[in-house]
């Protein structure tokens, strides 16, 4: 097999890095955070031996796509038109669009709103979640002591000066904290204590051992890209969490009508959300050509690096269904 090549294109006034390997139909895979396209390491691989052209980006604002300084240049609907932008960077008329944790939100959003440019879905880890009545963080779990953990991102620095102190032990204490071979997996992890913040626990879950599914050539990875380019790019995202709200009003109600698979680890932390399971249960509801939904056992949040076998083999066989 060819080596995974890398190159820039322009889309939507940004200049993106993408990762890219095959050929035959497009399969966009859009990462989440904090993480890169080295996220789809294992599944471009597999795309690409199975007669499809994987191209996985550097999302705005991450690894060595260009980051817009102003906040609000990292709405939803950026992050759509990026998407877009790729296919006609590409000169393709249509695509499959799959995304994780972030990423998921985008690629729903980019099959609810360009159905005649995606033409199927796939969402790891977090489902598709229909607009709601009211402001997103008007509604989020905050007690006396702690707050959840997008509240806590939301005042620029705070979280950047966190994470950016010792960017090799973030990483390893994120990635492990919310890994399905920990102990500390599960809800508990949303919640930031508002004395302290994210540091000591993350701290604590660093000196866990590496799981069979992370190397320290992964890790180095990680940290070298954000140790370059700091956490504010996808620290933004978050940020944009009302404004998305407010600028998506006009499809309110909208169902996603695209061809779609859901998959996610029983030990995700997203589905410990409040209404998370309820969601899920309900999902053909708001996305009624879902074809499946697969919950894999013992797999925590990092859906696609935890258990990549199983994604590639549910992603192909739906690829080839369509």
């Amino acid at each position: 097999m060819s080596e995974i090549t890398h190159r820039f294109i322009e889309t939507n006034g940004i200049r993106m890095h993408i990762a890219e390997k095959g050929t035959g139909p497009l399969v966009l895979l859009c990462h989440g955070f904090p993480e890169s396209w080295y996220s789809w390491r294992h599944q471009i691989d597999a795309l690409a031996a199975a007669g499809f052209h994987a191209v996985a980006p550097d999302m705005r604002g991450y690894g060595q796509t260009e980051q817009p300084e102003a906040i609000d240049q990292y709405t939803m609907l950026h992050l759509v038109g990026d998407m877009v932008g790729v296919l006609d960077a590409l000169g393709e008329e249509t695509a499959v669009i799959a995304g994780h944790d972030w990423g998921a939100p985008v690629a729903w959003h980019t099959a609810l709103l360009r159905p005649d440019r995606f033409r199927a879905v796939i969402g790891l880890s977090v489902p598709y979640r229909p607009r709601g009545k009211v402001r997103p963080t008007s509604v989020m779990p905050q007690t006396d002591d702690a707050v959840f953990y997008q509240l806590h991102f939301q005042t620029p620095g705070v979280a950047e000066a966190e994470l950016e102190a010792d960017v090799p032990t973030s990483m390893r204490g994120v990635l492990l904290r919310i890994s399905g071979e920990t102990s500390v997996a599960g809800g508990g992890f949303s919640m930031v204590p508002r004395a302290g913040g994210m540091a000591p626990r993350t701290r604590e879950a660093s000196l866990a051992p590496l799981p069979a599914w992370l190397t320290d050539a992964d890790l180095a990875f990680y940290a070298a890209e954000f140790t370059r380019t700091g956490f504010r790019g996808g620290l933004n995202w978050y940020r944009n969490i009302d404004r998305n709200w407010e600028l998506t009003a006009p499809f309110a109600g909208a169902k996603v009508t695209v061809p779609a698979l859901y998959v996610a680890g029983e030990r995700d932390l997203v589905l410990a959300f409040p209404g998370a399971k309820e969601l899920v249960a309900n999902l053909k509801m708001f996305v009624p050509n879902l074809q499946q939904t697969i919950l894999l056992p013992g797999c925590g949040h990092w859906t696609q690096q935890e258990r990549p076998q199983e994604v590639n083999a549910a992603m192909i066989d739906f690829l080839r269904a369509l």
